[in-house]
């Protein structure tokens, strides 16, 4: 089904599948989704995740720890999408853990499980196509990362093949909490316009209220990720759950 923002800015939260247990993150997904959030990213803990900062990295090692696999996030995806059907449900990887499944069974699991899209962090426009058509042949939509960096040529080509949305990075570098959102973010966005008519979510660095509702002056969207994944890793697995509802509720009311 399209991804959908409920209300503007739209709120993404970003969780890393398996920390502190797989059961931890059905609930803290279902909280999410019952307080507010538009879209669950669920993170396919990785070995080497190099785009992500030191709470996102440490959520990873404790997950590929306990020996959450892809195949345990595609059933979980299934759970969560049984139990909210309306709920936006991405799955937010690196390549190499679909490599290794195997890029048309992962696109069928994927459709199986009810994800709405994907976004490999290091797959690149300039050389998706055989992953393009395995998408589109399964109705799944490819989400893609814009950066500041990237020139009008790069940002056009995202436009024209991406659905679902577009993730705007803030900023260059890794994921992490900032006390501010990055002046390059405004005209990022700004950039997109011209490229598609998609909503556009702007991430990395975004943590509190007063964020979110910046976001919204120029963008659709605001996607929550390490000021969550710091929360939980801070909170006992069992009050979990209900901390990031609350934070969430708390996102909006900027």
């Amino acid at each position: 089904m399209p991804i959908v923002f409920n209300k503007k800015p739209g709120l993404v939260a970003y969780l890393t599948a398996g920390d502190p247990d797989l059961a931890t993150t059905r609930e803290i997904a279902l909280a999410a989704i019952d307080n507010g959030a538009d879209v669950i990213e669920l993170g396919v803990p990785f070995s080497d995740p190099l785009a992500d900062g030191p709470v996102i990295q440490r959520a990873s090692e404790r997950a590929v720890a306990r020996g959450t696999r892809l195949s345990d996030v595609l059933a979980l995806a299934k759970e969560l999408r049984t139990a909210r059907p309306a709920c936006g449900l991405v799955l937010f990887s690196y390549l190499n853990p679909v490599v290794r499944m195997g890029l048309k069974q992962f696109c069928a699991a994927a459709k199986e499980a009810g994800v709405d899209g994907v976004l490999l962090t290091d797959m690149i426009v300039e050389e998706a196509g055989e992953y393009l058509a395995e998408m589109q042949a399964n109705d799944l939509a490819p989400i893609f990362l814009a950066a500041p960096t990237s020139p009008d040529k790069r940002l056009k080509a995202i436009g024209e093949v991406s659905k679902g949305f577009v993730y705007a990075i803030s900023r260059v570098g890794i994921t992490g909490t900032r006390d501010a959102i990055a002046s390059d973010a405004p005209e990022l966005v700004e950039r997109l316009r011209a490229f598609t008519k998609l909503p556009i979510a702007v991430g990395f660095g975004i943590s509190n209220a007063a964020h979110v509702k910046a976001v919204g002056e120029f963008a659709d969207a605001a996607i929550v990720g390490s000021a969550l994944v710091a929360l939980i890793e801070k909170t006992a697995p069992a009050e979990a759950a209900k901390a990031v509802g609350e934070f969430i509720a708390g996102l909006q009311k900027g």
